[in-house]
């Protein structure tokens, strides 16, 4: 392990619930829930004013709602989401070449990779600035944990929360970890915690007490060995750029159980589509096809099929898809389907297209994205206008959806630049109301030139011991 705390991990405090205040000056300071709405939503993630309330990520919408009832609930707005997060990672890879983003809003960081740190006051410098940056760039606060490995690094950023830095010096690890719950280690959820429990162990500390022989017996062996190395705060983990995608897949969960098969098969047919359309987003095809079908009861059924060589075919997907289909019974019901593509690679093999039963000269691959728009578009008493989404009104401007029904939306007309703003109500088919693209949460400077990121340089040759990137303030606590 390293001797400097050079492994950052960040984590965006909120992300989610943080975009939505941010852009919508209503909220902020209140609790907001973003998630799925419907009777089968789950919670997202939710404000720290929601978590108040006991809400948490992963919850059951309703139970959310039974928690809170006067939070705001928010339909999710993935794109916004990706496109600060894509904001974020630039800073990180600004501080260095290897970046491992985990998921939209986290991600760790080799400093010394980049330069930036090799002692633990270069490496606070970093962090501190790397927060500053992202507030201003984003608006957003993060929380950052510095370590000498992959699983402190992401501990500290834990102790760290909300907009703070962890620094875990170097030495100090068995000590830290030795009083926290044996929950703290990254592997152990409830199953693997309660089976610790009733063998008497509670605690890091007396996880490695127990010795590893004693943990073979209780776990395994491959866990068993892990959880003490673990326990030893032992990670040799490297940070790693890029990570391989191993699957692509989509799936729907529906609010209403679906029985008619016919139904079922139409559905099925529209994620496998769903799913080319983002196997060709990112480049790749693939050999295996996966069906996922939760039953009424919750029980959970996949199915594969590998084909001859690897596609991004459609028609071939789709078809494959329906075989898999044919091999389950849905009698009873279905509340989720999806349809998932692995064994990826980064090229096609024609070959493949005879695979797909049927004429398929009469079905051109790209028939369904070719479509004419107008075909598909709503009429306007058709409209869906989720919460929390943006609209524009001809005469009152931007503005975002509080609320629809009964033939009815109400928007609050603000910005993330403006004050709380005022509430109207309108007619769902209102010609003068519009979906619109969402604000950057943070104003262009005049003139339109990007904000500087202020991260700091490469370290020179050689450094003086109190240097400390660039101020070095002291580690912010948890509040």
């Amino acid at each position: 392990m390293r001797t400097a705390p050079t492994i950052l991990h960040l984590d965006m405090d909120a992300f989610f619930a943080s975009v939505e205040q941010a852009s919508k000056p209503s909220l902020r300071g209140k609790a907001v829930v973003v998630g799925g709405l419907g009777p089968r939503g789950v919670v997202a993630t939710c404000s720290y004013e929601a978590r108040v309330f006991g809400v948490h990520s992963a919850m059951p919408m309703g139970q959310a709602r039974r928690l809170a009832p006067h939070a705001a609930y928010l339909v999710p707005r993935f794109e916004l989401y990706r496109s600060i997060s894509e904001q974020v990672m630039r800073l990180l890879r600004e501080l260095s070449p290897l970046v491992e983003p985990l998921s939209l809003d986290e991600a760790f960081v080799d400093l010394e990779a980049g330069g930036v740190a090799r002692d633990a006051e270069s490496a606070r410098g970093a962090g501190e600035k790397l927060r500053a940056a992202i507030r201003t760039v984003t608006g957003l606060t993060g929380s950052v944990g510095l370590a000498a490995s992959k699983m402190l690094a992401k501990i500290a950023s834990e102790q760290a929360k909300p907009d703070g830095l962890v620094l875990i010096p170097p030495g100090t690890e068995r000590a830290m970890l030795e009083p926290m719950t044996v929950r703290t280690l990254p592997g152990v959820g409830p199953a693997t915690g309660d089976h610790l429990r009733r063998a008497g162990i509670t605690t890091v500390g007396e996880i490695a007490e127990a010795g590893e022989d004693e943990l073979v017996r209780l776990l395994g062996k491959a866990h068993g060995h892990a959880l003490y190395a673990m326990a030893l705060a032992r990670d040799e983990r490297p940070v790693v750029a890029e990570r391989e995608t191993k699957s692509v897949s989509v799936e729907d969960t529906y609010d209403v159980d679906i029985h008619d098969r016919v139904r079922v098969g139409v559905e099925v047919g529209r994620l496998a589509d769903r799913c080319v359309r983002r196997l060709r987003a990112s480049g790749l095809s693939g050999r295996t096809i996966v069906l996922k079908v939760r039953r009424y009861d919750f029980s959970t059924l996949t199915r594969s099929e590998t084909l001859r060589g690897p596609t991004d075919d459609p028609a071939v997907v789709r078809e494959a898809a329906a075989r898999l289909l044919d091999s389950v019974d849905t009698t009873g019901g279905v509340r989720l389907l999806g349809v998932g593509v692995s064994g990826l690679a980064d090229y096609t093999q024609e070959d493949l297209f005879a695979q797909a039963a049927g004429d398929r000269a009469e079905e051109p691959a790209e028939e369904t994205e070719a479509e004419p728009a107008e075909e598909h578009r709503p009429s306007p008493a058709e409209r869906r206008w989720p919460a929390g989404h943006d609209v524009r009104h001809t005469e009152l401007g931007h503005g975002w959806v509080q609320g629809s029904g009964l033939g009815r939306v109400t928007v609050r007309f603000e910005t993330p630049y403006s004050q709380v703003g005022r509430v109207r109500t309108f007619p769902v088919d209102d010609p003068e109301l519009s979906p619109a693209d969402p604000l950057p949460l943070v104003a262009e400077p005049e003139g339109g030139a990007a904000q500087p990121s202020s991260l700091p340089l490469p370290l020179p040759a050689s450094l003086p011991k109190s240097w400390s990137g660039g101020g070095g303030a002291a580690a912010t606590s948890k509040p």
